[in-house]
């Protein structure tokens, strides 16, 4: 993108979101940088800021610091989580799995053919369950072929 804006291939880069542009107060800063160097306004509908005032920048710049903040936050908050899990002793994270009969519908229906969200929609369980038993159909069949 900032390539294509260095080119001038376009004059206003248009975002979601500050916090899209990039993962860091410094790669933002960079990216403007770039941007206004290549001539090109950066507008960000989200937050309805847009870079071609002193006010717009510095609005782009306070709504990079404060994403930049609330993720550090989240990485905080799953690190105290792991943390607690750890000190309980608990082995293994995410949701139960599937029965086992559960499990051998959905191999029954992936071989009949059967699309992964069909699978999953018409045995009322994730399209990422149907995922992993058909991800593990396909190493067991590799190791078949192997061994065999």
């Amino acid at each position: 993108m900032l390539k294509d804006a260095v080119r001038g291939r376009f004059d206003v880069l248009m975002v979601w979101s500050i916090d899209r542009l990039g993962r860091s107060v410094l790669h933002v800063a960079n990216a403007l940088a770039e941007l206004d160097a290549a001539g090109v306004a950066l507008y960000s509908d989200q937050q309805a800021i847009d870079s071609t005032s002193p006010f717009g920048k510095a609005m782009i710049q306070m709504a990079c610091v404060f994403g930049e903040l609330e993720r550090e936050m989240i990485r905080a908050r799953v690190r105290a989580g792991l943390n607690r899990v750890r000190v309980q002793g608990i082995k293994k994270l995410g949701r139960p799995r599937v029965g086992r009969s559960v499990e051998d519908a959905i191999r029954q229906q992936l071989r009949s053919g059967h699309g992964i969200l069909r699978v999953a929609r018409s045995l009322s369980v994730g399209s990422g369950t149907v995922q992993r038993v058909k991800r593990e159909m396909a190493s067991q069949e590799v190791e078949t072929a192997c061994l065999g």
